[in-house]
């Protein structure tokens, strides 16, 4: 597959894993990057953008010119405590890529067949009920971000361009998101639930994860929105408990919701909520659509990277 694919966002843990499974597939892999682009010897390239410079001025957007795909995972992580500036940060950075993205892919003569854009699961907000793509936006101010990262594409996205939204859940892969930090904790037998444990966790294998982006990029008909989560959606406790029992740790005590507070805010810097809040979203167009998950359960997903 000679094709050009543009990823925004690809320095990351999920981009850089993209940027490589592109590679492999005989893509040529163009990376966008705010920082200075370094070289490489695994055959991607890295570009420096800047999302507020004139498009007529960056050498960038001349690199969406003819390619196959745009995926965009560009925006500042939500990892950190959300206080106004951060959230402002959180907030503008994903729409300031998009509207950089549509006006590059505005002003080519042979723009991309397809624009797969990131999302989250967090856009049902948090709650104990079943959720898939019919569900309707919940409250909270990371519901609202992915509410505005969706209505930007919806905006920007030229006519003719086949858009892709992909709601992604917790990722989990042996060397980057979720596992390696619970798993260290879990085996220093710290691996109880946090506060009630009632809330939801979607979660999706990061090889998993891999094959919706390649069946979006690839895969005409796949169009509209996505929930790129596995189909067993756990509450905390019961992922915890798996976890232990993956880990070979006997039972841990929950960790009270006041507790995880304090050390979020004050020994992690990050937000409370992304611990202490979740949903229970379900794949179900993936699954109409007759994708099969390597790792569809839990057990069998926490086991292969444990090994």
């Amino acid at each position: 597959m000679n094709r050009k694919i543009i990823l925004a966002g690809g320095s990351g843990f999920i981009g850089s894993a993209l940027a490589r499974r592109f590679r492999e597939r005989g893509c040529e892999v163009v990376v966008l990057t705010r920082s200075s682009p370094r070289r490489r010897g695994d055959g991607i390239r890295e570009v420096q953008w800047n999302v507020d410079a004139p498009i007529e001025a960056a050498p960038w957007a001349k690199e969406c010119e003819g390619a196959h795909a745009v995926i965009n995972l560009a925006g500042a992580s939500i990892n950190c405590v959300h206080h106004e500036e951060n959230r402002r940060r959180i907030r503008d950075s994903r729409l300031a890529a998009v509207r950089a993205l549509g006006a590059a892919l505005r002003s080519c003569a042979q723009p991309p067949a397809v624009w797969v854009q990131g999302s989250a699961v967090g856009i049902y907000g948090n709650g104990p009920g079943r959720c898939d793509e019919a569900t309707p936006p919940g409250s909270g101010f990371l519901a609202h971000v992915c509410c505005d990262w969706e209505a930007a594409l919806a905006a920007e996205c030229p006519a003719g361009v086949r858009a892709v939204v992909l709601r992604i859940g917790v990722v989990l892969g042996r060397r980057g998101g979720a596992f390696p930090p619970l798993a260290r904790l879990t085996k220093w037998f710290l691996g109880g639930a946090a506060g009630s444990g009632h809330q939801g966790m979607s979660w999706i294998g990061l090889h998993d994860l891999e094959e919706i982006f390649l069946r979006a990029v690839e895969n005409d008909p796949m169009r509209g929105t996505y929930n790129a989560c596995a189909p067993e959606p756990v509450s905390n406790a019961e992922f915890m408990r798996t976890l232990r029992d993956v880990v070979n740790r006997p039972w841990c005590p929950p960790a009270p919701s006041p507790v995880v507070r304090a050390i979020a805010l004050v020994f992690l810097q990050t937000e409370p909520s992304l611990v202490l809040e979740g949903q229970y979203a379900f794949p179900s167009r993936l699954e109409a659509e007759g994708f099969r998950f390597t790792a569809p359960r839990l057990v069998t997903a926490l086991t292969a990277l444990a090994d």
